[in-house]
């Protein structure tokens, strides 16, 4: 076991500490931690009472066709509002109309068949971009639905909010965003945050746990690939069931 750990360490040690926040695979294992995710919706949110309850990392979240989407963070806190947090380095990726389809997706999946529609919980969907997405220079932009007669809110408790991390300033918030561009925790401004980021690149069961996330990613890499090229003809079922390492009944259930 430890020669396995000191190989997989040795492989993977440069690409774990060139990691930072803003990278989706090491962001969503340091926010599984309650306290992190806390910390960041208070300052998002402006709000010091927020108790985060419960937390989901990386979770698939399936729409009424059955396609599905995976989202980093996915919380809830002590009063029942959900959460769902992206980091977004890619400026398409936090296009609103995705930020439109995961609230709509959180909505269909919080409720359940015959439930009334006053049951719906209130909802977050929050973009952390690398870039100003929306374009006016603002550090943070909060969306809200309005009756465009009056200019008040429509109150469905549907909300919307990208944090724009190139701001980065003696703010809380741009504090918090400076951290999410640190590659060690000794630089950051967040002791909960920075304890957190140390412990996955420095302390050997944290990196360990990093290795085993960059094996399976790695393997959900290949099995993409094969699957892809399964579709496309290139390759037969039979040859990319082998390559995955898995019987080809188990391979179809991917196709």
């Amino acid at each position: 076991m430890e020669q396995d750990f000191e190989e997989r360490n040795r492989k993977y040690q440069s690409q774990i500490q060139e990691f930072c926040l803003m990278h989706d695979t090491f962001m969503s294992k340091v926010f599984e931690d309650k306290k992190c995710t806390e910390l960041v919706l208070r300052i998002i949110l402006n709000r010091d009472d927020l108790i985060v309850d419960h937390v989901n990392c990386q979770q698939d979240i399936k729409n009424l066709q059955g396609r599905s989407i995976r989202m980093d963070i996915l919380a809830h806190d002590r009063k029942g509002v959900i959460y769902n947090i992206e980091v977004q380095n890619d400026d398409a990726g936090a296009d609103p109309k995705r930020a439109r389809y995961n609230s709509s997706l959180l909505d269909a999946n919080i409720t359940e068949a015959g439930d009334d529609y006053d049951q719906l919980r209130e909802t977050y969907v929050i973009f952390i971009t690398r870039n100003d997405v929306l374009g006016s220079g603002l550090p943070i932009y909060h969306i809200d639905r309005t009756i465009e007669e009056t200019g008040e809110k429509f109150k469905d408790d549907a909300h919307i909010i990208y944090v724009n991390s190139s701001i980065q300033n003696e703010t809380k918030l741009g504090k918090l965003m400076q951290d999410f561009w640190c590659k060690r925790g000794e630089e950051m401004n967040y002791d909960v945050l920075a304890e957190r980021v140390s412990f996955f690149k420095e302390k050997k069961e944290g990196v360990n746990q990093m290795c085993e996330i960059l094996d399976e990613v790695k393997r959900e890499s290949k099995l993409e690939t094969l699957v892809d090229l399964v579709k496309d003809g290139a390759i037969p079922l039979d040859i990319a069931a082998k390559k995955a390492n898995m019987s080809e009944e188990e391979f179809k259930k991917y196709l």
